[in-house]
């Protein structure tokens, strides 16, 4: 069982840092999911990650930088549009590929010749990364904190839930509250002549075309991203989407629509960005309430909501 540690203090920060460089895991929180990090160079600490959330070895874990300043310790060749991307949204909730750098071993990159890298937008993240540099790190490797393929952790308390058996005592978890956005990041890949989208996120396909002047669509090619399998992010419960829940199914959908009766009501966020949110806790609730089916009704448009319907058609299959 891990340490938990309450209160993200500085001092809690460079303890945190000591146990990155020392090869343990430490679980922190992003302004999208928790994570799971270990130091990026360390190849054992990376093989834990791994071992611990029963990952495949040849899924590529995205790096956590402190500035895109560190961006160039990761990446050979960064075009001139992924530096206004960074410039733009970092930090936040965008993860960007790029030609891997030497540093950049294959148990990070799962083996392909890119790396995934990214500012999260966080205080307690951010700290963390920023006591880790000085301790002489150089980057925190970090997929979500939990089980492969479940649901991703929003809260402290749900990465214990979920992991808590598979780590060490010497593992941490920092406690930085709810995470605000709630699904993860935007994944581009910046490989080629105009940016791809890999994962869709916060930052949707308007923000990346008014950003960098560029078009850009989803991308098919064939660079392994998180999340990018067709059966993820799944509760126990199977997931339904369509209108009209049965009475003993779970449901979740805006605030408008009305709950059904008989029906146990998981959330009812009020617009698009609190459905990104809530999500996963609800998905999280069905579980611990014992329901076995789930019932949502997505949101329609544009921005996040892309990324929430990714992810509920991930959870459902």
């Amino acid at each position: 069982m891990s340490q938990f540690l309450p209160n993200c203090t500085a001092d809690a920060m460079a303890s945190a840092a000591k146990h990155l460089v020392a090869g343990d895991l430490v679980a922190f929180p992003t302004e999208t999911v928790y994570g799971l990090g270990a130091d990026a160079s360390n190849s054992v600490a990376v093989a834990r990650i791994y071992s611990v959330k029963g990952r495949p070895s040849d899924h590529p874990l995205i790096v956590h930088i402190a500035s895109m300043d560190r961006m160039g310790d990761w990446a050979s060749d960064v075009p001139e549009y992924a530096i206004a991307l960074a410039r733009n949204f970092w930090p936040g909730p965008m993860t960007l590929v790029l030609k891997r750098s030497e540093l950049a071993g294959d148990f990070v990159t799962g083996g392909q010749d890119t790396v995934g890298v990214r500012v999260p937008d966080h205080v307690v993240a951010l700290a963390l990364l920023e006591a880790f540099e000085k301790a002489g790190g150089k980057g925190v490797a970090a997929p979500s904190a939990n089980r492969f393929g479940h649901v991703s952790p929003t809260t402290a308390a749900a990465v214990i839930e979920g992991l808590g058996n598979y780590l060490s005592n010497d593992d941490l978890v920092l406690d930085g509250w709810a995470c605000d956005v709630g699904v993860e990041s935007t994944i581009i890949d910046c490989t080629g002549a105009a940016p791809s989208v890999l994962r869709p996120g916060a930052i949707s396909v308007a923000m990346i075309e008014d950003c960098t002047g560029l078009k850009t669509t989803h991308s098919n090619n064939e660079i392994r991203v998180s999340g990018a399998l067709e059966n993820h992010y799944a509760p126990t419960a199977k997931v339904f989407l369509r209108e009209i829940p049965f009475p003993g199914q779970g449901f979740i959908a805006h605030a408008d629509i009305e709950t059904p009766e008989g029906v146990v009501r998981l959330a009812s966020p009020k617009d698009d960005k609190e459905f990104a949110h809530v999500l996963y806790a609800a998905l999280r609730e069905a579980d611990a309430k014992g329901l076995l089916e789930v019932v949502v009704n997505q949101p329609t448009g544009d921005g996040i909501a892309v990324a929430i319907r990714d992810r509920l058609r991930r959870a459902s299959n």
